[in-house]
């Protein structure tokens, strides 16, 4: 059973960067695992943030494009997501997800593991 545990979320102003992480457990090399971050603001909806799979290829949201990374580290099997030049409409939970098959990334029912979420704030 994949678990999804993160970390890194805090509170940071206008501008400024955080990294988050997302350890994965129970989980075995497989090529058709995809991986992705999504967020999810009081009284909106989650919304896909970043994805990518196992054969390199990553999909952003429009609103992220140019500021946020997401990459793996396949040895130590730790998703990351790198926020820059971060904004107040990126406030929020931040979770991270994986699943098999994703046709697409930043569509949350394409997933069937979740962490619990990290909470990130950024203040003007």
């Amino acid at each position: 059973q994949v678990q999804l545990v993160e970390s890194g979320g805090g509170s940071v102003q206008a501008g400024g960067s955080l990294r988050l992480s997302c350890a994965v457990a129970g989980y075995s090399y497989d090529r058709y695992y995809g991986w992705a971050w999504f967020r999810q603001a009081p009284g909106k909806e989650r919304e896909g943030v970043a994805g990518c799979d196992n054969d390199g290829r990553t999909h952003y949201a429009d609103s992220v494009k140019g500021r946020f990374t997401i990459s793996r580290d396949n040895a130590k099997n730790i998703l990351y997501l790198q926020m820059n030049s971060l904004k107040p409409e990126d406030t929020g939970i931040y979770y991270c997800a994986a699943g098999r098959y994703i046709a697409s990334m930043l569509d949350p029912y394409e997933y069937t593991h979740w962490g619990q979420g990290t909470q990130v704030t950024v203040s003007s």
